[in-house]
């Protein structure tokens, strides 16, 4: 009897909480569902997201050290991709060198039979004669194909490939100074430039080979220190900079008067550099001597020296100094060629290598940014589930209140 009345005071009490747990303003059921609901809302869109970009990463939100580390792999990735590229350049560089080279090669090849040949005496004078001038046609070939070859409009035979320095002018100083800098950055390598003025402040400056000019009217400068004034002669590659150190008024005559009568060479190693990756100590460098005539056979019998006119083969004495000379520009020739070949090699390596390189930092950079579409897919489907499942039950929450109007009837 005892347990049959504890029972039954229990089931009053769970009906009587039951009934006090009725809410009518403030469903929680219903806000559980929808906080829920939510939740899966915002994990279904990441997913979704994920599904139309392929990145796992599209904010640097959704993975914040993952993305500083794949946008510092992709930033090696196309400094390497344009690694390549440059050196595919270069290659092609190398190559417009070394052909033209082999036809160098023929010409000092003939010079050279046609000097043995004059080293017999049995040539008349007239035959010697006759010989010089083919000798002289070939001399100044030579110079032809070193003048013509070019890459890009760049020399690659002169030895004057990449312009490096120029004559400095002094200073301009009437009553205040102003200093000048010149950049020949973008001149003619291994080429003069004369500078002069109309006693105006009109500044003319001159390329002396192809005569090409250009005037620009320098304007007067305040005379406060710091001042400065561009004077860029785009047309020849040249430009001056003028920055005034001491104060004092500074005419546009006194300027054309300071740079007049000067003379800016600018001169070149002959070096070329190739950037063949993504780093500033990835180069390599590339030396294209001066194989004109005057700068081959050695100090002393230069080619251009030996074969000057057409009596450079006058005499056996004669053909033999000159078929020394032409031994040695073989030989330069040859060692240039070597040279440009082993460049070459090395570039190819670069490129070969590189590739493996880029492979392998994409394939890194993809683990990190990239999004598994199976396991996103598997992913979606639970989201979906699970959404379906969140939208049934905020529907129940939402109808559990009306249970109420029982207790009203």
């Amino acid at each position: 009897m005892g347990w049959g009345l504890e029972s039954e005071a229990r089931e009053s009490a769970e009906e009587a909480d039951a009934i006090m747990g009725m809410f009518i303003n403030t469903n929680v059921a219903a806000l559980n569902a929808q906080r829920n609901l939510n939740v899966t809302g915002g994990k279904m869109g990441k997913a979704l997201e994920q599904l139309s970009s392929g990145l796992r990463i599209n904010r640097a939100a959704d993975d914040a050290a993952g993305l500083a580390i794949s946008e510092k792999m992709r930033s090696q990735i196309r400094g390497m991709q344009m690694g390549m590229r440059n050196a595919q350049d270069g290659v092609s560089m190398i190559q417009t060198a070394e052909g033209a080279l082999n036809e160098t090669h023929a010409i000092l090849q003939r010079m050279r039979e046609l000097t043995v040949q004059a080293g017999s005496t049995i040539l008349s004078a007239s035959d010697r004669t006759s010989v010089g001038e083919e000798l002289l046609t070939l001399r100044n070939e030579l110079d032809n194909i070193a003048s013509r070859s070019r890459f890009n409009g760049l020399s690659l035979l002169t030895g004057a490939l990449s312009v490096t320095t120029a004559t400095a002018i002094g200073n301009i100083a009437p009553a205040g100074t102003a200093t000048v800098a010149i950049d020949v950055s973008r001149a003619d390598a291994g080429t003069t430039y004369n500078v002069t003025d109309d006693n105006a402040g009109a500044v003319t400056v001159t390329n002396a080979t192809t005569k090409v000019a250009q005037t620009i009217t320098a304007a007067a400068m305040g005379g406060t220190i710091g001042d400065s004034q561009v004077l860029n002669f785009d047309a020849v590659g040249v430009k001056f900079t003028l920055n005034q150190t001491v104060g004092g008024a500074i005419t546009a005559i006194n300027i054309g008067d300071g740079l007049n009568a000067a003379i800016a060479t600018a001169a070149g190693d002959g070096n070329a550099t190739f950037r063949v990756g993504s780093e500033i100590t990835d180069n390599v460098s590339v030396g294209f001597n001066d194989l004109r005539s005057s700068a081959l056979g050695g100090a002393g019998t230069e080619l251009s020296t030996l074969v000057a006119d057409n009596t450079a083969v006058g005499s056996t004495t004669l053909a033999d100094a000159l078929l020394g000379a032409l031994d040695t520009s073989i030989s330069e020739v040859s060692t240039q060629r070597a040279k440009l070949g082993a460049a070459q090699n090395q570039m190819e390596s670069a490129i070969a290598s590189v590739a493996v390189s880029v492979e392998n930092l994409s394939a890194s950079e993809s683990r990190i940014r990239d999004a598994d579409i199976a396991m996103v897919s598997s992913e979606l489907v639970t989201r979906q589930i699970m959404q379906q499942a969140g939208v049934s039950v905020l529907a129940q929450a939402n109808q559990a209140p009306q249970a109420v109007l029982s207790l009203l009837g």
